[in-house]
């Protein structure tokens, strides 16, 4: 009886522990796979912003604003890594391989050479507003204080007393900008198409580095020494005055260009990584007046015309010797065209800037 009793309480145990032993496998496969899943929802997510040179100090405080709205508005950490250079030299790189989320280029011409790679869909210039163009700029002139050479609008480029740092045109979209700027004035004087790429080619024959990108350019002129006249985006030229106070002077020509930097996802990228959602916020956010102000702060001009409006200040010269105090700074003294003057971005390209254009054939004589 005492046996038949223990051997009833082991075949007890014995189904007990088979029972046990098949909830406990079922549970712990539950149990990974709810670590796994909350492990991933909850990594950090990590997106590549590719852009031009001289929006380094933008992002750098951009990003530390877009990283806090993100996880407080959505639960999740987000992290941004920025990539600079020229901008035709960073949209070749992401065209051929470079890894970007998003892409915040100097021109759309440059934002369309990664689309022809089949890497963004068409129509990325709706996909946000403005032309996907969260802030624009224009070009200036930096000059060494005291403007010995007296350098005030494009017509003084042209003499042979003036050296000029300006980036390469088949590498940087500010020089492209750049260049259109002074074919607009020079039009403006009622010059003929033949005599307007006589100026231009005499400018680009004063030229003493042609760098590769903007931030190149500044270097030479501010750090080097190299040149009289740095043609230059109006924030750089900026930063240059807050760095190197009572050093140098911007020269705000009679006329320039609204230069429009593009924004866009890098499409086909982003749905690699799963990051489609957060690289498209990323951009409209841009737009946000949180952003707005620092994009002002910066000095680049906001599309938010209401906050534009607070860092206008009246100008009666073209001049202007260091940073505002009361931090109004954006000149409206100025007239501006637009790249549609230019019949858009295809025909710029194609009649400026293509192999054999008219860049090539005035800097090649």
């Amino acid at each position: 009886m005492r046996k038949r009793f223990l051997a009833l309480i082991l075949a007890l145990v014995l189904v007990a522990s088979l029972s046990g032993c098949g909830k406990s496998e079922s549970q712990a496969k539950g149990a990974a796979g709810n670590t796994d899943e909350t492990e991933q929802s909850s990594a950090p997510i990590e997106l590549t912003n590719v852009s031009y040179d001289p929006t380094r100090e933008l992002y750098a405080a951009y990003n530390k604003v877009f990283e806090a709205y993100y996880e407080k508005t959505f639960g999740q950490k987000i992290t941004v890594t920025q990539s600079h250079g020229g901008s035709g030299k960073q949209a070749l790189e992401v065209a051929n391989g470079l890894e970007a989320d998003v892409v915040t280029l100097a021109l759309e011409g440059d934002v369309q050479v990664v689309a022809d790679a089949g890497l963004i869909d068409a129509g990325f210039t709706s996909e946000f507003d403005l032309d996907s163009s969260p802030y624009t700029s224009t070009i200036v002139f930096l000059v060494r204080s005291g403007n010995p050479k007296s350098i005030l609008d494009w017509n003084d480029l042209v003499r042979d007393d003036v050296g000029i740092i300006t980036p390469n045109p088949k590498t940087s979209g500010g020089a492209m900008w750049n260049y259109l700027a002074a074919w607009y004035y020079f039009e403006q004087q009622g010059q003929s198409e033949a005599e307007i790429l006589e100026s231009i080619r005499k400018i680009y024959s004063n030229v003493v580095v042609l760098d590769s990108g903007a931030r190149g350019s500044t270097t030479s002129f501010v750090e080097n020494k190299q040149g009289d006249v740095l043609l230059a985006w109006e924030n750089e030229a900026f930063l240059s005055l807050k760095e190197y106070p009572g050093e140098y002077e911007i020269v705000v020509p009679s006329v320039s260009i609204l230069c429009q930097p593009t924004v866009a996802v890098v499409d086909e990228v982003a749905k690699k990584h799963g990051t489609e959602k957060a690289a498209t916020e990323y951009l409209k956010y841009l737009y946000s007046d949180e952003a707005q102000e620092i994009e002002a702060q910066n000095f680049y001009r906001p599309s938010n015309k209401t906050i534009s409006e607070k860092y206008v200040f009246a100008s009666e010269g073209n001049t202007i010797k260091e940073i505002p105090a009361d931090g109004k700074w954006i000149n409206t003294n100025i007239t501006l065209t637009d790249i549609n003057h230019f019949g858009g971005w295809k025909e710029a390209r194609a009649k400026h800037f293509a192999d054999g254009a008219n860049f090539d054939q005035i800097y090649e004589k």
